[in-house]
């Protein structure tokens, strides 16, 4: 068995995410406790009660997410005996940060430190240059950015996720996207608006990669002790000045999630486990994994789904 453990991204949040674990151990309360006191809002508060239009909000969605994969993690960790001998991470997107820690990268009060700066700054990309992502499924890479150049007069438009073979997150300004998705629907694409006010992985949130990588100067960053498969390379990386720059980087670049799942496959991974809320990357993989591959995809969020995945690798 070679595992990867992979860990969600924005748009996976749920009210009362992590909470059974916060209850039941001392450890994962103690994470939440030290991320509470990283945030100058109470993110603990956030994560349980909301209001939802409060906790999706970039500020505040990053740390909730990324504490939320991190306390899952440490569950998982204690679960299998600290024995989890991951052969690598990925973390799609925010949940790169996530990975990163995982692999002794940075440390839990840095990572949660990180995605805070990263979320108010997207977040006030978004105020300035408004925009919006649509997930565009039936679609190639290729024929996605064929369609946005025949489209490139309408507004900033990019491909911004390529999640699978057919499913493409296109990112921009509000007209690009609408010139986009015409054309698209028109060629027998379905396109489907996401929940985001921030034109994640564009142009438009450009303008916070100088001031990221400015923040990142005073963090620590340690070579990785297990690999991580970065978003922006679809690969692993040792120079941890290089991840610096890509992690930087990766606000305005393409998350090449297909990529890195097929990178995984090649290396001969076939046991993936999504450590965090929701199953968007478990639901991924089928698209994803060549026909006749055998594999495991498994995911938690409780205990009780712990103990579900603790069967399926025993």
């Amino acid at each position: 068995m070679k595992i990867a453990v992979l860990f969600p991204g924005q748009g996976s949040q749920f009210l009362g995410m992590g909470r059974e674990f916060i209850d039941s151990d001392s450890e994962c309360a103690a994470i939440m406790g030290l991320a509470d006191s990283v945030c100058d809002f109470p993110l603990e508060k956030l994560c349980q009660d909301g209001p939802m239009e409060e906790l999706t909000r970039a500020i505040h969605l990053q740390p909730a997410i990324t504490v939320t994969n991190l306390i899952c993690y440490q569950a998982l960790k204690k679960a299998r005996g600290n024995t989890l001998s991951a052969a690598c991470f990925a973390g799609h997107s925010l949940g790169e940060y996530s990975a990163l820690c995982a692999a002794g990268v940075v440390s839990v009060e840095d990572t949660i430190r990180l995605v805070t700066k990263r979320g108010a700054l997207m977040e006030r990309e978004g105020k300035l240059n408004p925009g919006g992502m649509r997930a565009v499924l039936g679609k190639s890479i290729e024929e996605v950015e064929t369609l946005i150049a025949d489209c490139r007069d309408a507004g900033i438009v990019t491909a911004a996720n390529h999640n699978t073979e057919l499913q493409i997150v296109i990112s921009g300004s509000l007209p690009g996207l609408d010139a986009v998705e015409k054309r698209a629907v028109e060629d027998g694409a379905r396109v489907i608006p996401l929940a985001v006010s921030v034109a994640n992985h564009s142009p438009l949130v450009a303008n916070a990669v100088p001031d990221f990588a400015a923040f990142m100067e005073g963090v620590e960053f340690k070579v990785p002790a297990t690999p991580v498969y970065l978003n922006v390379s679809a690969a692993t990386e040792q120079n941890t000045e290089k991840i610096k720059e890509m992690m930087a980087r990766q606000i305005a670049s393409r998350v090449r999630w297909f990529e890195i799942i097929r990178s995984m496959i090649d290396s001969g991974v076939d046991t993936f486990i999504e450590v965090g809320p929701k199953t968007v990357l478990k639901g991924m993989m089928r698209k994803i994994a060549p026909k006749g591959y055998k594999y495991k995809a498994l995911q938690f969020d409780t205990p009780e789904g712990l103990a579900k995945c603790m069967e399926k690798l025993a």
